[in-house]
């Protein structure tokens, strides 16, 4: 079952959507190829402190965070990581690692990399290590309203 704050908010505006089930996986790339999407088509989301307020980067799978391009991008004066710790309270109905790239519904901002921005759909964690969303990008992009940039690499995070 998707987080029940996201299903509905998606279904509170009419979203066509699809949920995916697979076995259990954490990591991006495992739950890329468990549920049998390319990794460059599933989007990640890490959670990043920008000037120490919490807000999400959601980039495909297959890359990772190039922190000086995103601090360009966020127009932060530091922008790091977030520890586990720091925002793990902050999704109580979600597994630890696999909150959805919705950070308007927490309070958050969201930048996205411009490369998930080139996709007709997105895929994403739904807040369990068992199942995905699927949805067009241009209805995440309308309901998230993210701030889209350059700011990764190859390889994962």
């Amino acid at each position: 079952m998707p987080v029940r704050k996201l299903k509905e908010f998606l279904d509170g505006n009419h979203i066509k959507y699809v949920t995916v089930a697979h076995s259990q996986a954490f990591t991006s790339q495992e739950i890329a190829a468990s549920a049998h999407i390319p990794g460059k088509e599933l989007a990640k989301t890490v959670m990043i402190k920008v000037d120490g307020k919490m807000a999400m980067a959601v980039m495909p799978a297959s890359r990772k965070v190039d922190f000086g391009l995103l601090k360009g991008v966020t127009g932060g004066q530091k922008v790091e990581l977030a520890t586990e710790e720091e925002f793990r309270y902050k999704f109580p109905e979600c597994e630890i690692g696999a909150m959805p790239p919705f950070g308007n519904l927490y309070g958050m901002d969201v930048f996205v990399a411009e490369e998930l921005a080139e996709d007709e759909t997105i895929a994403f964690n739904a807040g369990s290590h068992t199942e995905l969303i699927k949805l067009a990008y241009s209805d995440f992009y309308r309901l998230v309203a993210p701030k889209v940039g350059r700011f990764t690499s190859k390889g994962t995070l």
